[in-house]
């Protein structure tokens, strides 16, 4: 305390952009499932707050879409990797010309995983043509896919679903040696996010592992994503603030460290960037504000959830993102930590 904390600096700098928070806006699909502001809606807000959006493969509006909504907004572009090269090549450029700075690749979802409660409901959006709209929008893919059924996507939507879908969670991983196709064809940073290790542990859990970790600085990449998904891709994900401090340690200052998953307030961004992360993405919470309140619901979350870091990091003697440290934070076990002896 008696810290001249009154005036907070939130700034950060990330691939040598000066952004003005530490907070993103994680890549959500299917927007338009939640509210009819959809992407558009929500990047543009996130430009309007200074908020890195960042814009998944599987969504309601396209590529150029989101960009003209969001102006000169920061944008990255999530990739679900498609198995084939001519699509992915195609959407990589696509980003580039539409200002989208940062890429964004997501490992973890090659397929899609055990979801009962979607499997109860028979609920696969995509398999309707909803979340389809950057596959369906690409002129490879759509030529492609005229050549073979002679009709549009929009004509034949459950095979178009079948051909997209099939490609883009096709169940084929790809390999550490693959990313020499993106960094050929995308020149800004490669960001690989939900970075999970492949082999069997005793506890069969998925784990954003430090080996996995240091092959990215191998392979070349600017910064890693530590995530699992929301805890929606394997049932009994470690967590991903448990591993946080382990991948910090791995890489060092080689590659940037973002985090991800279950950020609710601002001192759960404090505590994942004093664990070593350089800014985090939050997902959840802005999509609960779309649902309720479309794009100034979202708004007003993302709002709240600044004014609550700024907040306290003023009350925890914190005056910027770099007194963010591990100094400031202790690991704290409780009386329901502990398991019982009876």
């Amino acid at each position: 305390m008696l810290r001249a904390t009154s005036q907070r600096d939130l700034r950060v700098e990330l691939f040598g952009e000066t952004y003005e928070t530490p907070v993103l806006m994680a890549p959500v699909g299917v927007q338009s499932i939640f509210h009819e502001d959809k992407e558009t809606g929500l990047s543009e807000v996130c430009a309007e707050i200074g908020v890195p959006y960042i814009l998944s493969t599987a969504s309601t509006s396209s590529i150029e879409e989101v960009a003209k909504a969001s102006g000169n907004g920061p944008r990255w572009f999530q990739l679900y990797w498609p198995q084939t090269d001519a699509y992915t090549i195609s959407l990589l450029n696509r980003a580039k010309n539409n200002g989208f700075k940062v890429l964004v690749v997501t490992l973890d979802t090659w397929a899609l995983a055990w979801r009962p409660a979607d499997l109860d409901h028979a609920y696969v959006p995509f398999f309707k043509g909803v979340g389809n709209k950057i596959g369906w929008g690409d002129p490879v893919f759509r030529e492609h896919f005229q050549k073979k059924y002679e009709a549009t996507p929009e004509e034949k939507i459950l095979e178009a679903s079948q051909e997209w879908v099939g490609d883009v969670f096709s169940g084929a991983a790809h390999s550490w040696e693959d990313i020499a196709l993106l960094k050929k064809h995308w020149d800004g940073p490669i960001v690989l996010k939900g970075i999970q290790k492949r082999d069997i542990e005793t506890v069969l859990i998925s784990r954003k592992h430090p080996d996995d970790a240091r092959l990215a600085v191998e392979h070349g990449v600017d910064g890693i994503i530590v995530s699992n998904h929301g805890g929606r891709q394997l049932d009994g994900a470690v967590g991903s603030l448990e591993m946080l401090p382990e991948i910090v340690e791995a890489v060092g200052d080689r590659l940037t460290v973002l985090f991800d998953s279950g950020i609710r307030t601002g001192v759960d961004i404090i505590k994942a960037l004093s664990l070593g992360a350089k800014a985090v993405l939050v997902g959840r919470p802005a999509i609960y504000g779309l649902a309720v309140g479309g794009k100034q619901g979202a708004k007003q979350v993302l709002q709240g959830i600044l004014a609550d870091l700024d907040q306290s990091m003023g009350l925890s003697g914190i005056a910027n993102i770099e007194g963010c440290n591990m100094s400031m934070v202790r690991r704290c076990q409780y009386a329901g930590d502990v398991k019982s002896s009876n």
